[in-house]
This record gives structure tokens, C-alpha cells and sequence, in this order.
């Protein structure tokens, strides 16, 4: 049986997409390497500018873009594709603009990810709760472009937490209660939209695990409440990005942290775990540790411009069956696949689909 096949979140924006991608994939090699961190690539007032700029064509653009990102991944081989995160200039802050008590005019200097990069942030200055219901909107504008089942993202609690400033808030297990609350606004609309595949991005559980236990899973589980069981559960935990595409010695969480979460995660509501392993591969007996829960594995380095072999992720994934049942197994790239322009993004889908068929 060919495994499902699927893809994590962003992907590199077309070219008349009307927002900057946070990737920097337009920018210089010199400009990438001297960036201090994704996140530091939003400036404010940016994103508004650039849809006033695009002024009334600005949906339009954005379906073009949509179209083609579905059609690539489909094309590609991909079971079931994501919107690319198209729309967004970064997956949390787009978040964030449907937030009460998040500004975005008072921005806070903070370190993000345990000291991985910093950034000028927008802050939390008063009681989170929902302002607007957006992303059902996003899910059926993709999903009119293929009859694949469209994934669709959102951040989770624990790492909106710790991509913007806080100001507000002296208990981070209540900042997070008061987010699940509001982005459970968002799932449910998902779900009555007829989206059968919710994916909440939770790195931070990796680089947090003992928050995690803490608080971290009691609050995605809160805004995951109401999930019906035929719609998917998913959740993402990779262990960090680099600045740029073929960084070297950039910080990611530490090597056990898959471990120390495995059973909270196994234990939980959670369908599909998404987990990290072709930039630095786990011991596979990781793999063991999940019972019941489906497992969605990167078997594609998506910070690395080399090509992997269709026979090297072929090795790998038959290397992971020996640990894993196989219908509980799930073939995708370590994250998204943003730093990578659309002939590598498509070239590695198409290996990554041919190994996952041929088993």
C-alpha cells in the first residue's frame, strides 16, 4: 500500500502574490544570511501597504496564487495540500490580526525560540479574545481548486505565545487558556465549512517540552474542543528553521525533545503527530512510542537545497515501517517548504511522492 502523502504549511509565494514572503525568498543571498530570524523579516505597517497597493485586485491575485500552489502540490503527487499559507506574512501574526488585545502599532524587542533569533514584535497590551473568524474564509478559497482535501493550519497557543510580546499577561497557562478560547472560534467554523483536516503548528512544545506537560497540551486540546471524529486532528512540532536556505549550525531544540513529549502527545485527542526527521534523523524507536497516534514523518530536509534521492527517502521510509504500522505512517517534508523557489518545492514533492508510492 502507497503511503498518504501531505505537506506542512507554507510554500513559496507566487510571484503575484500581494504580500511579501517572510521567507525572503525574493530577497539577495546576502540579505538572507543577515537576517536575524524570520520573524524579524515583518516590519509594521508592511502587510496593510502592501494589499492598499494591490487595491482592488488584491483578491484576485491571491486566488491566482492559491490556484497554482494547490496545483503544484497535487500535480506533485501530494494526497493532501495545504493552502501554502499563501494569504499570510507570517502564520502567527496573520493570526494575530484577528485578535483583540494584540497591537500591532506597539511593537516589543524580544528574544523568540530560547534564543534562536530576536525580533521587533507586535504586543499583547490587553485580555485576548476573537475578533474575527477568518480562516474557514482561507480554507474554501483553496478548496475550490482541487478535490483533494485541502489541510489547513493555524498556531497553536504555546507558540503564539512565544512569537509575539506580551505585556499583559503574568501567567503564561492563562495567556494560553484565553487563546484556545478564541482560536476554538476558528476550528469550529473549519469544521461547519466542511474542512476535514486541522492542523495546529505547536513547535514550541519541542523547544518548551516541560511547559508542554505543564499547560501546553491542556490548552491545544481546549482549542481543539469540539472536533468531531471524522475530521483530523493534526498537529506540527519541528525543532526550528534556520535564517536561510543552507544555514549551518543554526539552533533547534534539543535532540530529546520528541521523546519527552512522545507519550503526552500518544496520550492526548491528537490524530496525526508531525515530526521532524530528515535534517536530523531520531532513533527510530521514537517511532515505538506511539501507539495509537498517526505519525506524519519529514523524510524531505526543507533547509537544504540538495536534492535528496527517490531511493534514499524510499531506504528511510522502509526503515521507519520497521517501527511503525503502516497504515499509521505518513510521508511529508521536515516543515514547509517556503525558502525553496517553486522548481525545487516541486522537485522535492515529486520525490518524496515517488518513494511513498513505491513501498
Amino acid at each position: 500500500m502507497p503511503l498518504t502523502t501531505t505537506t506542512i504549511g507554507a510554500y513559496p509565494k507566487p510571484k503575484q502574490t500581494p504580500i511579501q514572503d517572510w521567507f525572503l525568498g525574493t530577497k539577495s543571498e546576502e540579505e538572507r544570511k543577515a537576517s536575524k530570524g524570520l520573524l524579524s523579516n515583518w516590519s509594521p505597517g508592511a502587510y496593510e501597504k502592501a494589499l492598499e497597493s494591490a487595491g482592488a485586485d488584491a483578491e484576485k491575485l491571491f486566488l491566482a496564487a492559491i490556484k497554482e500552489v494547490i496545483t503544484d502540490q497535487v500535480s506533485a503527487g501530494i494526497d493532501v495540500p495545504t493552502d501554502g499559507e499563501v494569504r499570510r506574512e507570517s502564520y502567527v501574526l496573520y493570526q494575530c490580526r484577528f485578535l483583540n488585545g494584540v497591537s500591532f502599532k506597539e511593537v516589543t524587542h524580544k528574544s523568540v525560540r530560547q534564543g534562536a533569533f530576536e525580533a521587533d514584535l507586535p504586543t499583547i497590551v490587553a485580555p485576548i479574545s476573537s475578533k474575527e473568524i477568518r480562516m474557514h474564509l482561507d480554507w474554501k478559497s483553496a478548496q475550490q481548486f482541487t478535490k483533494n482535501p485541502v489541510k489547513i493550519t493555524l498556531p497553536g497557543p504555546m507558540t503564539i505565545t512565544d512569537s509575539i510580546a506580551n505585556n499583559y499577561y503574568d501567567d503564561m497557562k492563562k495567556l494560553g487558556f484565553d487563546l484556545a478560547l478564541a482560536l476554538n472560534k476558528e476550528v469550529k467554523a473549519l469544521v461547519d465549512a466542511g474542512c476535514q483536516y486541522i492542523q495546529i503548528d505547536e513547535p514550541v512544545f519541542a523547544r518548551k517540552p516541560d511547559e508542554a506537560h505543564s499547560y501546553g497540551m491542556e490548552n491545544l486540546e481546549r482549542m481543539m474542543h469540539g472536533i468531531p471524529k471524522e475530521v483530523q486532528r493534526v498537529c506540527h512540532i519541528c525543532c526550528g528553521y534556520p535564517n536561510s536556505l543552507d544555514s549551518e549550525g543554526y539552533k533547534k531544540a534539543d535532540l530529546d525533545a520528541y521523546d519527552r513529549i512522545a507519550s503526552l502527545v500518544d496520550d492526548s485527542t491528537i490524530d496525526e503527530v508531525s515530526l521532524e526527521d530528515s535534517h536530523r534523523h531520531n532513533d527510530l524507536n521514537l517511532l515505538e512510542k506511539f501507539t495509537k497516534t498517526k505519525v506524519i514523518f519529514g523524510f524531505i530536509d526543507i533547509a537544504k537545497s540538495r536534492m535528496e534521492s527517490v531511493e534514499e527517502v524510499r531506504v528511510r521510509i522502509k526503515d521507519s515501517l520497521e517501527h511503525i504500522d503502516e497504515h499509521r505512517l505518513i510521508a511529508a517534508p521536515d516543515c514547509g517548504l517556503g525558502f525553496f523557489t517553486r522548481e525545487q518545492a516541486i522537485e522535492k514533492m515529486t520525490i518524496l511522492t515517488k518513494a511513498a508510492k513505491s513501498i
